[in-house]
């Protein structure tokens, strides 16, 4: 473990055993959103020893991920709560500037059918305990460029799901450099026969939420919104993480009829960039109650992972 003052670092000033609270949300900008409607995370507090609690409320109203019949909330939420605390976390505890480009490495999460909670009237307080580890610095030793984050989810004092994951961040010099080796790769696939599948056979509540089509029995990433209120909030050059995600588990709903549509675990792992265009091929091959699933794009492999159902 890095020591923090070797680093530079230092913590926000303040008690540390005040309560959370779910009042408001946190700044927009500081979890990587342009809406605050699309703002989950409300309130972070420090124990110490690069431990953290935080608070999020899953509206039962969201658009994209409505709850369930029975109340229950989209298992997508789980990682856009992971997602943002890790972006938050690392902006205002480890002195990672606000303009630093971060890249999702891999991901998970867990769910435990039996204790996540059913929407109430009108949101779930969602409490996170949180440990920051494998913290990597650049050569000069003087900022922090990765860390390992891992999160605990409860509802009503309840423990009902575990994520986790790793990130790099670069500044706007070291990303630049990275990315010139994908610039060429801007030219859009035109994909005659493609075929877009209706939002009841993906699970989806709307048919702007579609992120995938088939052209000739193969699935390809193509969002029927590019400007996809929750998926593209922002501008990116390149697919984002939940992106990938969610055109995964709606290519193994495809390729089972239906039959898998809720994972309650996951796994993502990004080998490189998923650019825009060409479209990225989906692949996913089910075995029982377990989809494994990846994304290929010019030939070669950009993200894998594995998809479970109960």
């Amino acid at each position: 473990m890095i020591v923090r003052e070797a680093c530079g670092l230092s913590e926000p000033s303040g008690p540390t055993g005040r309560p959370l609270s779910w009042s408001r949300t946190v700044e927009r900008e500081a979890v990587h959103r342009v809406s605050v409607a699309e703002v989950l995370l409300t309130d972070v507090r420090t124990l110490g020893d690069d431990r953290f609690e935080a608070a999020a409320q899953w509206p039962r109203s969201h658009p994209t991920f409505p709850h369930g019949g029975d109340g229950r909330h989209h298992p997508l939420m789980i990682a856009e709560t992971l997602r943002e605390l890790g972006i938050y976390l690392p902006t205002r505890y480890y002195a990672v500037p606000a303009g630093a480009h971060f890249l999702i490495r891999d991901l998970f999460y867990r769910l435990d059918p039996e204790a996540e909670p059913r929407a109430p009237h009108g949101a779930t307080d969602i409490t996170c305990h949180a440990a920051v580890t494998d913290l990597r610095t650049t050569p000069s030793g003087r900022f922090v460029s990765g860390m390992r984050l891992d999160i605990a989810l409860s509802a009503s004092g309840r423990r009902f799901a575990w994520a986790g994951g790793t990130a790099r961040f670069l500044d706007g010099t070291s990303y630049a450099e990275t990315r010139s080796a994908a610039s060429g790769q801007t030219a859009r696939r035109r994909l005659r026969a493609a075929v877009r599948p209706s939002p009841g056979q993906l699970a989806v509540p709307a048919a702007r939420d579609v992120l995938v089509v088939r052209d000739g029995g193969v699935v390809y990433l193509d969002p029927a919104d590019p400007r996809h209120p929750f998926f593209y909030d922002h501008w990116s050059d390149h697919v984002p993480g939940l992106v990938l995600l969610e055109s995964a588990r709606q290519a193994a709903a495809l390729a089972t009829d239906g039959t898998l549509t809720r994972p309650v675990a996951c796994r993502l792992k990004a080998i490189r960039f998923t650019e825009s265009y060409p479209p990225a091929v989906v692949e996913c091959t089910s075995h029982g109650r377990t989809c494994v699933f990846r994304l290929r794009q010019a030939e070669m492999c950009t993200a894998v992972g594995v998809l479970q159902y109960l």
